[in-house]
């Protein structure tokens, strides 16, 4: 057991400090932190995400994704929002990812390296203590009066020393380093959001190109019998040969459209598989289709006071700011004096067996203050980085924050338009098919030429196509809303942070 005592001298107003006074001076003086107290940024002061306010319903369509969606202000996101697109093949999908996506596992490894940091630099708050066992043989020379004979000296020691944190520098490296482990720790959270909304990303992405794959084929199957009847046509004399060859160009136009988009189809395979932890040729049974999916009818529009608070990446911000104020602090403490205590306790003896015996004993008590005179420069200049850090750590936080408010906005938009053009879609492709229809007729009764009939079909063909990505785009707008309001992470029941520890 050591103790530490120290001797300082000061005069104040005539009066010598005791041993009791400077004790008293150094406590005051560990009280005391250099540099900036972090103070979490305020919310935006702004009442709404779009300058005109929005419908809070949009309307429907009698159609795959055409339910009407209504907007509700305040509402909470569940942890596992994906569950209300109702596709237990999702869900599947959705549930391995999590157990197999190394970059989740990334995340997670880094968030326990960084939490690990700050238990290494809290232990500077403690003294530190080293036991050593130091045998020497040794000859002194005859001038020294100790004669010629070699002896042994065993000497037993504790060493305690510990630099006392008087102006904060070490309470803000501890504060920087929880800073950056609350960095990881949205880092995972980000992870895990872009994760989820990739997955849901790509299976509608592959719903929506099976859609188009779909209709090409209804549109190819439609050519192929208009073609089958000018053929009969032309035999009868009815149309031209020329009028038989366009029809077999249009039927060759539709069909190789559809290599293209089963390519589409195939890279967004590899594309679920590879999110779900696995080798391409490990690909996943689950496929996914339009019908297969619900669209959520009520959608949360969270306020704008709470979204700082919600979204991952303005957090992570957030955290850098804090790690930026707290650097501030350290390169202010280390423009300061450092004081460090040290004691020594131990034995020295000719014997091993005599060591911590009566006459043995050697201890040392030392004080130091060391004070930074002269570093050409050094320490000013490091603390000024460090405060345009700061500064650059803020302007990047006003940045995220801005483009969150953004991604909302965008989102917001994109559902609003996205069930006009549904609906507007729906009804052109309707009235494609009465037209094409009605060219059919006609030229099978003579009624109106076979250029009549092509155009009504590449107006068809356009238009199934145009409701198959408009149907699409409701849910992948619907999915990009969860993912920009912050995807529900604070309603988990056991948080990331927790499990990676």
């Amino acid at each position: 057991m050591s103790t530490f005592t120290s001797h300082s001298t000061a005069k104040t107003k005539g009066a010598r400090l005791g041993p009791v006074s400077a004790l008293a001076l150094i406590l005051a003086l560990s009280g005391c932190a250099a540099g900036p107290d972090f103070r979490q940024p305020e919310a935006p002061a702004v009442k709404g995400y779009t300058k005109e306010p929005f419908e809070s319903r949009t309307p429907s369509t009698a159609t795959i994704g055409g339910d009407a969606q209504q907007f509700v202000d305040g509402m909470d996101i569940p942890a596992q929002w994906w569950t209300l697109f109702n596709s237990p093949a999702l869900n599947a999908v959705i549930e391995q990812a999590l157990k197999a996506n190394p970059d989740l596992q990334s995340a997670q490894a880094a968030l326990r390296a960084a939490q690990e940091q700050v238990t290494v630099q809290q232990g500077a708050f403690f003294p530190s203590a080293n036991g050593s066992l130091v045998p020497t043989r040794q000859k002194q020379p005859v001038s020294a009066g100790q004669g010629t004979s070699p002896f042994n000296l065993y000497t037993a020691q504790v060493s305690v020393s510990y630099t006392l944190d008087a102006f904060g520098g070490n309470r803000h490296q501890v504060e920087g380093l929880q800073a950056q482990a609350e960095q990881q720790k949205f880092l995972l959270e980000g992870a895990y959001l872009t994760l989820t909304s990739n997955v849901v990303a790509a299976a509608v992405q592959e719903a929506g190109l099976r859609a188009q794959i779909a209709a090409t084929q209804e549109v190819l199957k439609i050519q192929g019998e208009l073609l089958a009847l000018l053929q009969r046509q032309y035999q009868l004399g009815d149309v031209a040969q020329a009028d038989v060859v366009v029809q077999q160009a249009a039927v060759a136009q539709t069909r190789a459209s559809l290599p293209p988009l089963q390519k589409s189809l195939a890279l967004q395979r590899d594309l679920l598989t590879v999110l779900a932890g696995r080798f391409p040729s490990e690909e996943l049974e689950q496929k996914f289709d339009l019908a297969s999916l619900t669209l959520p009818q009520q959608l949360p529009v969270s306020l704008p006071s709470s979204l700082v608070r919600q979204r991952p990446d303005v957090r992570s911000a957030e955290a850098l700011l804090h790690a930026a104020s707290a650097a501030v602090g350290v390169a202010t403490a280390n423009m300061l004096p450092q004081i460090t205590l040290s004691a020594n306790i131990g034995s020295a003896a000719a014997q091993m067996g005599d060591l911590f015996t009566s006459g043995t004993g050697l201890w040392s008590l030392v004080g130091g203050l060391t004070q930074p005179l002269f570093a050409g420069g050094a320490l000013l200049h490091k603390k000024r980085a460090s405060e345009a850090l700061l500064d650059q750590a803020a302007a990047q936080y006003q940045s995220t924050v801005i483009h969150a408010f953004q991604n909302v906005a965008d989102s917001l938009r994109a559902l609003q338009y996205d069930a006009d053009a549904l609906q507007a879609q729906y009804l052109a492709e309707r009235a494609a098919a009465n037209s094409l229809e009605i060219s059919r007729k006609s030229v099978k009764l003579g009624a109106a030429t076979p250029q009549t009939l092509l155009t009504a079909q590449q107006t068809y063909q356009q238009a199934v196509i145009a409701v198959a990505q408009a149907q699409a785009a409701r849910f992948a707008d619907t999915a990009a809303l969860f993912q920009a309001l912050g995807g529900g992470w604070w309603n988990r029941s056991e948080p990331l942070a927790a499990v990676a520890k």
